[in-house]
């Protein structure tokens, strides 16, 4: 197994299969593993827990961004978030965690300060799968490996659905997963993958066929 720097960036929409895919793949080459959605997700956690309205107050969501401790686990079969003190690692998963993410992660002043972040864990790790928006124009155009990946919208239902329980009320799943596409839409498209990015569709497409897909666009010298 190759030791030489990596970073393989992973894009795509809420259901696509980024977090199973980016895991797998980790955890086949060695590499460490960034859920860079997570780092959003843990920012609205800390927002929400000072009353912050990002609507109303975003420089306050900004300085949140721009000055919190922010510790995440990046090995590939732990999940582990921490802000300021706070372990918020199943709260970010929280429905109502999802429906606050957009309002913070739609603030460019604050997707900044968090690319910057996400940019030195990969100069740390060296060797890292990073899965979210933006990873393969933003913030690591320049990784070797760089897939969009996308899947049927009625099976990005489903795979959420099964991935958050069957307690979980469908109408919810369903929006989420439509707003997050409309919001997100405002920093990211979907349709097309950007100039040197491969598109790989996962409708049909189990793990871990999609894990070889990405894995066979590595150069054998970097595996």
């Amino acid at each position: 197994m190759s030791t030489s720097p990596l970073v393989i960036a992973i894009d795509g929409p809420s259901g696509s299969g980024k977090s199973s895919t980016s895991r797998g793949v980790a955890n086949r080459l060695g590499a460490a593993h960034l859920d860079t959605g997570s780092m959003y997700r843990a920012v609205a956690c800390r927002v929400a827990h000072l009353g912050i309205d990002p609507k109303t107050n975003p420089s306050d969501a900004i300085e949140v961004a721009r000055t919190c401790r922010l510790d995440i686990d990046t090995s590939a079969d732990h999940d582990l978030v921490v802000i300021d003190g706070d372990d918020v690692t199943e709260e970010i998963r929280y429905p109502e965690t999802s429906a606050k993410v957009s309002a913070v992660a739609t603030i460019q002043p604050v997707r900044d300060a968090l690319t910057a972040r996400m940019r030195q864990i990969a100069a740390n790790c060296g060797r890292i799968v990073m899965e979210g928006r933006d990873i393969t124009t933003v913030v690591c155009p320049d990784a070797q490996v760089r897939v969009l990946l996308v899947a049927d919208p009625a099976v990005r239902i489903a795979r959420r659905q099964a991935e958050l329980g069957e307690k979980v009320d469908m109408e919810q799943v369903i929006d989420s997963i439509v707003r997050r596409d409309r919001d997100d839409s405002t920093v990211s498209t979907f349709e097309q993958p950007a100039e040197g990015v491969t598109l790989i569709d996962s409708t049909r497409l189990n793990l871990e066929q999609v894990i070889d897909a990405v894995i066979g666009l590595v150069p054998q010298s970097l595996r």
